[in-house]
């Protein structure tokens, strides 16, 4: 990185202005350097030199390992590796990397300096853009991390887990341990693993935990259009999110954004655009065929009903107004939308309901809590593999992340098992495989 502007202040700080915009903030007071990366020909107003500060533009930072104080951007060269960096035989048994987007609901300037004061012996990435993940991620599987932690939501750990799955297969590397911080919207992983709410002030003990090795399990995601992820939907939740964004997006500059993001939001969104939009509109048709091992609907309280289903034969062929698939139990914010996901370790649960909008309100509660069950509007199968087809095409949604519309889309579990941090499992230590 080459320097083409300099300025000083009283306190020791200097800034550097570089080649591409952006400037680098020395702190002689703390040991290490942040790298600002905007078009701004200065720092804002809120922008703090030495604290992670968030820009409105494609931002990195990257907090080294105690031993590696300087900034690294994905403009310079690479740095370098930690038997590069620290002398032999005194390596860190344990390294964990926590990769923040920048962009989700609870990430603020407070936050990433909070992280930095924490993760001693960590390093801690923070993107902003699908580029710098794919960047990180041949970096995490380059340095051989035993664990990955995402801060942001279900979107930021699907993309993460995306790219570091598909490095590590093009490199036949090993792949490490996945966990996650609830710092973004809705958060259904959160619920599966007992990641902590960042307002409950329980970021730190999150942490801490993992740098013991808290306890984790395997875990089979969903995989489709090369993206995996826990969970995927079509039709209503999909329209939902993009009516969530607009609703976010009206009130983001008004004194009522609060009620515009969140749950608030979510509600706001369903009550006044989605769930009108559905009562009015005619249901779309849905087909579904087997496209794995064999298939079972799921009866009253999760038991397997009818005979088996073969690869190849029609699961559903009718109206929906939403069809969506999971290896967990929770949308987020606790909705328990799939209640058999994890019955079948082997099979993830495909739900396709016609529920009508006076319905749905009428047994909310129900509903949320996983309790509903009524066969002539909900149609429930295990399936390990199912090609979906659409007429008109469906609004989709994966991750939490709204992706168009499809008229066609195969969806199977991912050849994958990724092994999930799970606070509610006991350390490794306590565990009965771990050796003696």
């Amino acid at each position: 990185m080459v320097a083409i502007g300099a300025g000083g202040r009283a306190d020791g700080r200097t800034e550097e202005r570089t080649p591409l915009g952006g400037f680098v903030s020395r702190r002689p007071d703390l040991g290490f350097s942040f790298f600002f990366f905007s078009p701004m020909a200065r720092f804002p107003p809120f922008a703090k030199p030495g604290v992670g500060s968030v820009l409105p533009s494609g931002t990195l930072y990257y907090r080294p390992r105690p031993r590696e104080r300087y900034a690294h951007t994905m403009s310079d060269p690479p740095p370098p590796s930690s038997a590069e960096s620290v002398p032999p035989g005194q390596e860190p048994a344990y390294r964990v990397a926590v990769v923040v987007n920048g962009r989700a609901k609870n990430v603020t300037a407070e936050v990433i300096s909070t992280l930095d004061r924490i993760l001693e012996g960590s390093d801690l990435f923070v993107s902003r853009r699908l580029e710098d993940a794919r960047d990180i991620a041949r970096t995490l599987v380059v340095r051989g991390y035993q664990t990955v932690l995402t801060g942001g939501g279900d979107g930021t750990f699907t993309v993460m887990v995306t790219e570091v799955v598909r490095e590590a297969r093009r490199k036949n590397a090993p792949l490490p341990r996945f966990g996650l911080l609830k710092l973004g919207t809705g958060n259904a992983l959160a619920w599966v693993v007992g990641a902590r709410d960042l307002e409950g002030g329980e970021l730190g003990a999150d942490i801490r935990r993992l740098s013991e090795e808290a306890g984790s399990r395997p875990m089979r995601l969903i995989e489709t259009e090369g993206v995996i992820s826990p969970f995927c939907g079509f039709g209503a939740d999909a329209r939902m999110l993009a009516d969530y964004g607009r609703v976010k997006s009206r009130f983001g500059s008004t004194p009522l954004k609060r009620i515009g993001a969140g749950l608030p939001g979510y509600a706001l969104a369903a009550f006044t655009r989605t769930l009108p939009k559905i009562a009015f509109s005619h249901m779309t048709r849905c087909r579904a065929v087997n496209q794995g091992g064999e298939a079972y609907r799921i009866g009253p309280r999760g038991s397997p009903s009818g005979r088996p289903i073969p690869n190849g034969e029609v699961l559903y062929d009718g109206p929906m107004r939403l069809c969506a698939l999971s290896t967990i139990p929770y949308y987020g914010y606790g909705f328990r939308m799939f209640p058999y996901s994890e019955d079948r370790p082997n099979r993830m649960q495909l739900r396709i309901t016609t529920i009508s909008p006076p319905e749905f309100v009428r047994h909310l509660r129900e509903i949320w809590d996983g309790t509903y069950e009524n066969p002539k509007v909900l149609f429930d199968y295990w399936v390990e593999g199912v090609a979906l087809e659409f007429d008109p095409p469906a609004p989709f949604q994966i991750g939490g992340d709204a992706r168009g519309d499809r008229a066609r889309v195969t969806v199977k579990l991912s050849e994958t098992p990724i092994e999930l941090v799970d606070f509610y499992a006991p350390p490794r230590s306590e565990s009965p495989s771990a050796p003696e």
